[in-house]
């Protein structure tokens, strides 16, 4: 007993399975003995219940590691991504006992499955892989991921989640498995699950737990296999008002005046997965009402919205944004929201709408506001079609906020304060990872933003030929406050790390 009050617990990790050549994963399951590697070090898991078990185990195995204890939770992330290893290859074997016309009959029983169960969760079909994919989409959606991405490498599977804007690896799975996984996933999307050598695009929907979600898939070829990504798109319900999305109460207010305009154009600014649709969508719950027709046009359409006319982009059937914003025109709208303005056809159909009366709101990719005024102009509209149309813009970043319960006291280097204009030595938090993270160090995020405004200032400044650096610089002077000025105030409150806001942009 004295040699183990020497083993050492560790507490709080997040292990993945070291496998082990000669060692059998159903015995090691079996006898509750687990390996995995911490920092750097691989160890031989023990559980403190079963312990006389592993013991005896260790010592049939011909193998000189170190023995250690792992507090509960940590314990059980391991073991369950044994037994995740463990079904992959009892799958394996399943699957290769089979014949391949069977798959074709049971990938036609998935679609049909998933088209008529009102539940996956409740449902009691035992298909493995069927099993597989349900869960897949059920973890998804428990931990609030926005894309599946499915990878198929030389020797493996991997799946990742996005979630906050970054992706998480999953679970590993073998190469075979994926295979059949990405298959389900083209039978219930409506794709050609013989075609495997050009790029395919489908939507599907599942009911999880009595929420109805739809989902869009894309399938890519890559070197070792097909890869897969699923953008799991929002319902009405879970569109957040302007002061869930984190916004200052000024702006908020600023944005609540501009729509009150009855035309003109509005425009969201920022690289992708900032949080443009979101930012236009709840917009349009602001002035959305029974006296108003408002219609939008979009690629994909991501929110549903009861309360509104919304229209799919379909190039196959000369759908475009252009062609389709044409088509709303003469469906008397008093609002349009556009996905993205991407092109000058797009551009000229919007800004004419909205100096005929409308009330326009689009996207455009642009990392801050007045380089909106830039890619117009590059896109060949005038610069007075353009002081008479435009509002304002709103160039935004979605920033990860830190996790309250195990985020770290920390200081400014002194290279960063001197290269990104901050105070020296100045208290911050940093990242670290526990269980309520799922030790990645952050929990949410919040929108952060610059509003620029279209005033007589800036139309003069437009007739005079200025650029957009120097109408920022002005617009600076008058009290404009940049993205990086908001993101440093993030980082001296501690509501995000150093490396976040770097990863953000704090130059720009």
């Amino acid at each position: 007993m004295n040699k183990l009050a020497n083993i050492p617990t560790f507490y709080d990790l997040d292990p993945y399975p070291e496998l082990l050549e000669g060692v059998d994963i159903d015995l090691s399951i079996k006898n509750s003995l687990l390996f995995t590697s911490i920092d750097g070090k691989v160890y031989a898991i023990l559980n403190q219940e079963k312990l006389l078990d592993g013991l005896n185990f260790y010592s049939k195995l011909d193998l000189n590691l170190p023995l250690a204890f792992l507090d509960k939770d940590s314990y059980e992330r391991l073991y369950h991504r044994f037994l995740e290893i463990k079904t992959d290859k009892d799958l394996a074997s399943t699957i290769e006992s089979e014949e391949e016309e069977e798959y074709i009959d049971e990938e036609a029983s998935l679609a049909e499955f998933l088209r008529t169960s009102s539940d996956i969760l409740t449902s009691e079909e035992s298909a493995p892989i069927i099993k597989l994919v349900n869960s897949l989409f059920y973890q998804a959606v428990k931990k609030h991921a926005s894309d599946i991405h499915i990878e198929t490498h030389e020797d493996r599977g991997v799946v990742r989640y996005r979630i906050d804007g970054v992706l998480v690896k999953h679970i590993e799975l073998d190469k075979n498995i994926v295979g059949l996984v990405i298959s389900r996933i083209k039978v219930i999307s409506n794709l050609d699950i013989s075609e495997k050598r050009v790029p395919q695009d489908g939507r599907t929907q599942v009911k999880i737990a009595g929420k109805s979600l739809d989902i869009r898939v894309s399938v890519l070829p890559t070197y070792h296999g097909e890869r897969v990504v699923m953008r799991i798109l929002m319902e009405s319900a879970d569109i957040p008002t302007l002061e869930e999305l984190g916004f200052e109460e000024g702006m908020t207010e600023h944005f609540k005046m501009l729509l009150k305009h009855s035309h003109g154009m509005i425009l969201v600014t920022g690289p992708t997965g900032s949080g443009k649709s979101t930012t236009l969508h709840s917009f349009l719950q602001i002035v959305a009402s029974p006296e108003k027709n408002v219609i939008t046009i979009e690629d994909p359409v991501e929110y549903k919205a009861d309360n509104i006319n919304q229209i799919q982009v379909n190039p196959k059937t000369g759908l475009t944004f252009a062609s389709g914003l044409r088509s709303i025109l003469r469906q008397d709208p008093d609002i349009v929201m556009v996905g993205e303005i991407r092109d000058k056809e797009t551009a000229e159909i919007a800004i004419q709408a909205a100096l005929t009366g409308h009330l326009m709101l689009s996207t455009l990719h642009t990392n801050n506001t007045t380089a909106a005024i830039t890619r117009l102009i590059d896109m060949g509209i005038e610069e007075f079609l353009i002081s008479s149309s435009l509002l304002g813009v709103l160039a935004q970043r979605l920033v990860r906020k830190l996790c309250p319960y195990c985020k770290e006291p920390s200081t400014i280097p002194k290279e960063i304060a001197e290269e990104f204009d901050l105070p020296k030595d100045a208290p911050i938090f940093k990242e670290n990872g526990c269980k309520k993270c799922n030790f990645t160090g952050y929990i949410g995020r919040q929108a952060v933003g610059e509003l620029f405004l279209m005033d007589d200032d800036v139309k003069a400044m437009l007739k005079k030929g200025l650029s957009d650096f120097e109408i920022r610089e002005a617009m600076q002077r008058k009290g404009m406050r940049l993205i990086s000025d908001k993101l440093k105030d993030l980082l001296l409150d501690g509501t995000t790390s150093l490396n976040e806001v770097i990863r953000i942009g704090l130059k720009d």
